[in-house]
């Protein structure tokens, strides 16, 4: 890792190409579109207060949701952390929901769950991380891997 603490951890969208994958997700996501487990999140920016939007990958292990950020400390993560209403839209459905962020110790099985999972969307951003890595490995990389239990 760089010089940067693990919990500040932040990968940016690449290029053009991929701020229009995900403008293009969330598009699909906001008409019912998109990939299985595919949702519009919604939150208010913490600054402005206005309605920010972006794609996010809901998992669902064992009938609790979760969400991962692989990308780590992204906008929406604070956001979700400075408060506020946050909504997932899928299609015509929207469901106001309350983000509870989990510790890192119990990040290993959610996070190899999300790999396992969404491994071939996630792989230029999850620094080596693999569906069979290491409970170390993930403990490791887990400060930087934001997880919110969806409630």
């Amino acid at each position: 890792m760089n010089d940067t603490t693990a919990a500040d951890r932040y990968i940016e969208p690449t290029g053009r190409l991929g701020f229009a994958l995900n403008k293009l997700v969330g598009s699909l996501a906001r008409i019912g579109f998109a990939p299985s487990g595919c949702y519009d999140l919604q939150v208010p920016g913490r600054v402005s207060g206005e309605l920010r939007t972006t794609p996010v990958n809901v998992l669902d292990l064992d009938g609790v949701r979760y969400l991962v950020s692989a990308r780590g400390r992204t906008q929406w993560v604070r956001n979700v952390r400075a408060g506020g209403e946050v909504t997932l839209r899928r299609g015509r459905r929207s469901e106001a929901v309350t983000l509870v962020e989990l510790d890192d110790d119990r990040k290993p099985e959610l996070i190899r769950a999300y790999l396992t999972r969404w491994a071939w969307q996630v792989a230029a951003f999850d620094e080596g991380l693999a569906p069979d890595s290491t409970d170390a490995e993930i403990l490791d990389a887990a400060p930087g891997m934001p997880v919110f239990e969806v409630r």
